[in-house]
């Protein structure tokens, strides 16, 4: 059945994209954020996941530092948990416990929290919960009913030498009995579900990937494959990121095409195993994006100072030619693993859009027919002399400053993509498509809080963002050629907004409420994929934002909507625009038989004389 209904969707797909209208010219996906424990975007419902890395604290030490800076003294297990504890230091007079903390929770759903580990030994808590009960010895459960604003701290205070703590799970309510079958977030399933692609940049710390930090790069060590991410590690917060079992599950339940970066310190043995990985274990139907680590000519990354070391000061060869290799390298090993499954596979190589000089010379030196796509940004921003203008006006600037500047910025970005396309994408053949993108209104120099901050916060929930966006979603639809509509990887997804570090995400928190917190971008968003998704016109309807309920959701047999639907319409739509149900409705409550309906992302259109509703929907294989 489901060989059928992808037959159908197929022959649906190739129908529409014959002639693409405007609304369907573009494709938006989204970069997924990296896990921290400071973040607000939760995609797994284990929040062991997303713990800090483990910081020491002496024993019995009167001044009781937050951290005694001994991490790197203990002894581990292989997967990341201490040998035993408590631990003897030497060169310290105490001895050492390892703690963990989540300093931001305001994305935590409240409710009742368990906690379950394996081994002896004792954990203890700080933080904003209540009624901490331990009910067995290998569980603990707590209430967390004010997350927003608070911070939770863990301890190992004691681990048995012979039977030591591991396999810590902290785990959202309700999610004890299913947290191995449905390991991720259902809040976090349902924002996602509008996106038909995801990036795996950030999941997978391509920034920097295996070093201690961004500014630590000279070493030349290569690392093994089993030297990436796993599964059973204690936190996936680290240096690795997300083990890629993760995210091929992801892509294969939710039917997501992805796009994956190879670390740049990867060794040939390691970069042929992730290829074959994703081949042997991804569902054939899903499409993957291969790329070269990310923004390899970016200075404030590790990975640009460590090729521009090893592949071009070494090497005594001029940059960015001496990078060239690691990126063809990387192609091609991917190209002999797909040998047979190339129409699964983009292979994309990254350029930077402001510096047409550079992108010219990377991609031109790479072997002709090893990549389908280059892939720039498309983000607008501030001009240096719009930043200055800002900065002169300081506290005073308003919104209307912000978006003035910003579209004085738009223009100047314009010409970039033009000649991206134009001058490289076009005469070599290939695709161009879009690796990150959105507004980047920040101030210089980055990472310095600008003197016109509060306006900076203020325009991410204004109108004036949502009209930017449409407009350059306009703009980015006349770049659109061909049969295929324009890939564009938005970033980031959810995050909070920062005037010293970026705005980055198009929600703040995955359980923000639009009507008293407005999501400016993920409504534009949203319109541009709705857009495409419908084929009914509603330019003489009202729209209104979630005035029905919809549950379950995602749901595997029937959906039950609530609300005023005299006289309604209930449509689903496939992913291609396929109408695959329709219901008449004039009641408070109608259940539909989802069942048949092969698993994957859904839109559910609620029409009526007076109002028009559309809603993401998902349907499992339970």
């Amino acid at each position: 059945m489901k060989i059928f209904y992808s037959i159908i969707a197929l022959f649906g797909s190739m129908c529409l994209q014959a002639q693409l209208s405007d609304e369907c010219k573009l494709q938006l996906g989204t970069n997924l954020s990296g896990l921290v424990d400071y973040g607000t975007e939760l995609p797994f419902v284990d929040l062991m996941h997303n713990a800090r890395q483990w910081y020491t604290k002496d024993i019995d030490n009167p001044a009781d530092p937050f951290d005694s800076g001994h991490a790197g003294d203990l002894s581990y297990r292989p997967d990341g948990y201490p040998t035993h504890i408590p631990q003897d230091i030497p060169g310290s007079i105490y001895d050492q416990r390892v703690v963990t903390i989540w300093a931001i929770t305001d994305g935590w759903p409240a409710g009742e929290y368990t906690v379950l580990y394996e081994g002896t030994g004792e954990l203890s808590f700080w933080g904003g919960y209540e009624n901490l009960q331990q009910t067995d010895a290998n569980r603990i459960v707590f209430d967390y009913l004010n997350p927003v604003g608070n911070t939770l701290e863990m301890t190992i205070v004691s681990s048995d030498i012979n039977d030591p703590i591991r396999n810590i799970r902290v785990l959202m309510p309700g999610t004890e009995m299913t947290y191995e079958t449905d390991p991720f977030y259902d809040l976090w399933l349902d924002k996602l579900s509008i996106f038909p692609s995801v990036r795996f940049m950030d999941w997978g710390t391509t920034n920097s990937w295996g070093q201690p930090d961004t500014w630590t790069w000279d070493d030349p060590t290569l690392f093994a494959w089993e030297d990436r991410a796993q599964m059973d590690h204690y936190t996936w917060a680290t240096n690795k990121g997300i083990p890629y079992e993760m995210m091929i599950r992801l892509l294969n339940d939710y039917d997501l095409d992805g796009w994956v970066c190879v670390p740049h310190r990867a060794d040939d043995n390691y970069i042929e195993e992730m290829a074959t990985l994703f081949r042997d274990n991804l569902e054939s139907d899903r499409h993957l994006t291969v790329e070269y680590s990310n923004e390899i000519w970016n200075w404030i990354f590790g990975q640009a100072q460590w090729l521009n070391k090893y592949g071009c000061e070494l090497q005594n060869t001029s940059w960015p030619e001496g990078i060239v290799p690691f990126v063809q390298n990387c192609l091609d090993i991917w190209t002999d693993v797909f040998i047979d499954d190339l129409d699964r596979l983009t292979r994309v190589a990254g350029v930077q859009a402001s510096w047409q000089d550079v992108s010219n010379r990377m991609v031109r030196n790479l072997a002709e027919g090893s990549f389908d796509a280059i892939t720039p940004t498309f983000y607008f921003g501030f001009t240096e002399d719009g930043d200055t203008a800002l900065d002169n006006l300081g506290a005073g600037a308003t919104v209307t400053d912000i978006a003035q500047h910003a579209r004085e910025g738009m223009e100047h970005s314009k010409d970039f993509l033009i000649r991206q396309k134009s001058e490289l994408a076009d005469p070599l053949g290939v695709n161009l498509v879009f690796y990150e993108g959105g507004q980047h209104l920040t101030g210089e120099p980055f990472g310095e809080e600008p003197s016109y901050a509060s306006a900076l916060l203020d325009i991410q929930r204004d109108s004036s963002m949502y009209n930017m966006y449409i407009e350059w979603f306009d703009f980015l639809r006349t770049l659109q050629e061909g049969d295929d509509p324009l890939q564009l990887m938005n970033f980031s997804f959810v995050a909070g907004r920062s005037a010293r570090y970026g705005s980055w995400g198009i929600l703040e928190t995955m359980d923000q409420d639009t009507s008293s917190v407005p999501a400016p971008k993920y409504a534009a968003i949203l319109k541009t994929i709705e857009g495409c998704d419908m084929s009914v016109s509603t330019s003489d309807l009202s729209e209104n934002i979630e005035t029905y309920q919809i549950y379950p959701n995602p749901t595997s047999d029937h959906l039950t909507i609530t609300g005023d639907l005299l006289n309604s319409k209930i449509s689903i739509f496939n992913q291609v625009g396929q109408m695959v149900l329709e219901q008449h409705v004039s009641a408070t409550t109608a259940i539909l038989n989802v069942g048949h309906l092969i698993k994957g992302s859904y839109t559910v259109q609620i029409i009526n004389d007076k109002k028009r509703e559309v809603r993401k929907i998902i349907v499992l294989d339970f």
